[in-house]
């Protein structure tokens, strides 16, 4: 038996749809935000609130916006197909309290997986270098650029108005999970 590739794989705005905290954000705090309004990774830049109190309602509040997180377009079709050849190692900034929700919500979406790991904090250069990731798949733009340029490997970006600074060349800008697909499986001869 051959050898699986290794995926590390960004959970939120990548399995997730990247949208799916926006409808949280409009109730709590009485605005109309689109996905469009989004231009940076940090939503309050988009609507007039305190940081502290945003962070403070957000932290209270993640386990159930995770917990009803909407599966992005094709997310759970593309990993279902490559679970045999690859190994998908889910690395992501969700902090360890969820992770057991976390857990719940891919298998109650039948989304597969080897590995979920709740680092805390955005930085995942160090378990994604542990864990021997051969391409990565991720929404934060300078996530991507740190993971492709440090690592020497395909960063796969899921484009978003929050993520559209320039990048380098081993940085692939896609729109959704089939032209992942389409890359991936040329690239790594996946079929």
């Amino acid at each position: 038996m051959s050898k699986k590739v290794r995926f590390g794989i960004d959970i939120d705005g990548t399995v997730t749809c990247p949208s799916t905290l926006i409808p949280h954000i409009n109730a709590q705090y009485n605005v109309n935000l689109t996905l469009d309004d989004i231009t940076e990774y940090d939503f309050t830049c988009a609507f007039d609130v305190d940081k502290q109190h945003f962070q403070q309602w957000f932290k209270e509040n993640e386990p159930a916006m995770y917990r009803v997180s909407t599966l992005a377009s094709g997310a759970k079709e593309v990993l279902t197909a490559w679970q045999h050849q690859a190994e998908l190692l889910y690395i992501s900034a969700r902090g360890e309290n969820v992770l057991t929700l976390t857990n719940e919500w891919f298998n109650e979406h039948n989304v597969p997986y080897d590995r979920i790991t709740c680092i805390g904090k955005h930085d995942k250069l160090a378990i994604a270098k542990e864990q021997q990731v051969e391409a990565f798949f991720e929404d934060k733009h300078d996530n991507a650029v740190m993971l492709a340029e440090e690592l020497q490997i395909p960063v796969i970006l899921f484009d978003t108005p929050y993520n559209r600074l320039a990048v380098p060349n081993n940085v692939i800008r896609i729109n959704n999970w089939y032209e992942a697909q389409a890359w991936i499986n040329a690239h790594f001869q996946l079929r």
